[in-house]
Order: structure tokens, then sequence, then C-alpha cells
């Protein structure tokens, strides 16, 4: 990243531009412990993973002042986004401009320290525990896989390539061979938003209704388990243990940036080795991130999230929405349903 994207000039009228602080910094080392250590890892695995902290919080202040005179509509969408990640850090940590405005500048380096670490320790374990998952249970991957070496992973395996192939396109088609040797050599390219199919339930992608089972895959529901509750949750019955992220943090329910986090984590350090990542981890996050927060998907992402949270939250009162079949509150919802056909017809 240039020194350009990373400064920013407060007279030029460019600051309603990208600002880059979705992107990760440089990496600075923290000088002593501190709480922001602790929270920098769990925001960056549930809200957003690869900000350049110091970026985001200096950006998203100055804009503050800015908003008092412009809303954040007339600013451009990939702005909006940047700012919606500045007011949930500092929503998620009460006095943290405070401390900021008073000189405590290391502050964002413990919170840069604590989401990069994160991102260094969720890839090292994930790295060894996705070979468990890629083949049913019971069944050994064939040809054998390193645990610690990703060299052989990647295009360059069968099932971690038929696993990566982009949804639409068919790793095993007789017909089309080519598609698997472009993949494997790299001459076709593979952009962000063209994700792998091992983001759907069963590998399964339907043209026609391409949400039916996105983000719904066990290979995505165990890395996440593996992260958030325990390694040993992947196995047993979903729940919450004392040593778990998760806990630590008081999480009850799936966040859309978590969802992004496991999936990119999943596609980045699981399956491609250096020499085939072609896709950056951050354009993935992004796109993904994109879908989850757009308003004309909000029902199909609401239902996500609530199947999500069944699965991984299953105690938690925010998976527990099922309303009795004769209870009041149903017997009020189906009257205020009847009326409203009534209103409608009458119309």
């Amino acid at each position: 990243m240039s020194s350009d994207e990373n400064s920013r000039s407060q007279g030029d009228p460019s600051h309603k531009r990208s600002g880059s602080a979705l992107c990760m910094g440089p990496r600075k080392k923290a000088t002593s412990s501190n709480p922001l250590v602790l929270h920098g890892r769990h925001f960056g695995r549930t809200v957003f993973a690869l900000c350049n902290y110091p970026s985001l919080l200096t950006a998203g202040i100055l804009r503050l002042e800015e908003l008092q005179d412009s809303p954040i509509e007339e600013y451009p969408a990939d702005v909006r986004r940047e700012h919606k990640v500045f007011i949930e850090l500092i929503d998620s940590y009460p006095g943290l401009i405070d401390r900021l405005t008073k000189g405590e500048e290391e502050d964002v380096i413990h919170l840069g320290k604590g989401a990069s670490g994160a991102r260094g320790d969720d890839t090292k374990t994930l790295k060894s525990a996705v070979l468990d998952w890629i083949v049913p249970r019971g069944q050994a991957v064939i040809p054998p896989l390193s645990r610690n070496i990703k060299s052989d992973r990647g295009f360059n395996h069968e099932a971690t390539g038929a696993l990566l192939c982009p949804a639409g396109l068919d790793w095993s088609e007789p017909e089309l061979p080519r598609t698997k040797q472009n993949l494997k050599s790299g001459e076709l390219a593979v952009r962000g938003d063209q994700w792998p199919i091992f983001l759907y339930a069963g590998s399964q992608y339907n043209v026609e209704d391409p949400w039916k089972g996105l983000l719904r895959s066990d290979i995505l529901v165990f890395g996440f388990k593996h992260v958030f509750t325990s390694p040993s949750s992947v196995d047993k019955e979903p729940k919450a243990t004392r040593s778990g992220n998760a806990y630590l943090h008081g999480m009850r329910s799936v966040t859309k940036g978590s969802l992004a986090y496991i999936a990119t984590q999943a596609r980045k350090s699981d399956y491609i080795p250096p020499p085939l990542l072609t896709v950056p981890s951050g354009p993935v996050c992004v796109d993904i991130l994109d879908l989850l927060d757009d308003p004309d998907e909000t029902e199909e992402v609401a239902d996500l999230l609530m199947w999500w949270t069944r699965r991984v939250f299953p105690n938690s009162s925010s998976s527990q929405r099922c309303v009795s079949k004769d209870s009041a509150l149903s017997k009020i919802r189906a009257r205020r349903a009847a009326l409203q056909e009534l209103v409608t017809a009458s119309n």
C-alpha cells in the first residue's frame, strides 16, 4: 500500500473518496498488555477483519465533524462502509475516542495487534483442522495432504480444487477440461465476487436461485465453531465453552462480519497456496459484507443469520423466536394479518 493511500489532507476536497482504512496497515508491536488487544481480536473476527486502525479512527473522527454539514448519504459507498465500521468500533468500546483525544494513541496499536494476531492464530489452527472437513467423515483425502503445508492444496489437488471452483463453473465437466487446467495454471483469474462452491450447502449452486444454500455449508459451520466456540465443539453438541471466544465476549448470535470472516479465512488460508492466491482476502470479505448489508436482501439475510444462530448458539434467546402455534401471540398476529387482508381487498 502506498503512502498516498494512507495519508489524508483535511483541506483536500477529495476527502470523500475512499480512505483505504479498511485495508491492512503496517504491522507494529504493542509495548504492553492491554484490554484493547483482546477487544481487537474479537472486533476483527465479528465486524471487519482487515482494518487499518490508525486510518480508520483518524478519518472517522474527522468525518464526525464534517457530518455536521453534510450527511453520510452524500459520500461514496466505500466511505459509507468505512464510516459504518468506525461507528461500530467506537460503539463497541465506550470511551475509546476520549482516550485517543487525550493522547493515548498507543491504543490503536493494541487494536491492530489483536486483530492481526487473531487472524494469524485462526489461519494456523484451521490449516490443519480443515483437512478433516473436506471429505465425508470416515473417508481419507486422496492423495493425502500435509497438515502443515499448503503448496499441494488449492487447485493443485482434486478435492480442494473442486471445493474452490467458482460457483457456476464445473470443475469435473468432461466437455470443458480447460476450466480445471486454467484454474490450476492461474490463466483463469478468479475475481472477488466469484465465490467458491464450498460456500454453498452440499457444494450445490442453483443458478436460478443463487441464494439457495449460500453460506450454509458444513465446512463453514465447522470453521465457525472451531474459532468461536471451541475446536471440540465441531464434533459435539453445539455449546459455548467457558474458554471459547464467543463466551469470553458474550457473543450469543452470529454476526454478518463473523460469517464473512470465516468464509474469507476458509478460502484464503485453508485451501489456496500462495502462488495461486489470485484474489486478495480484502475484496472477498467486502463483497460478502456488501451482500449481507444490502437492504434489498434483508429477508434472506435475516433468515440466514437465524439459521446460523440456531446451529451455533441453540440456547440463546435470539435463536428461539418461533411462535407457538396456539399461543396468544400467534393469535394476535393471525388476527392482524386477517384485518390487513380485508383492508387490502376493500381497496
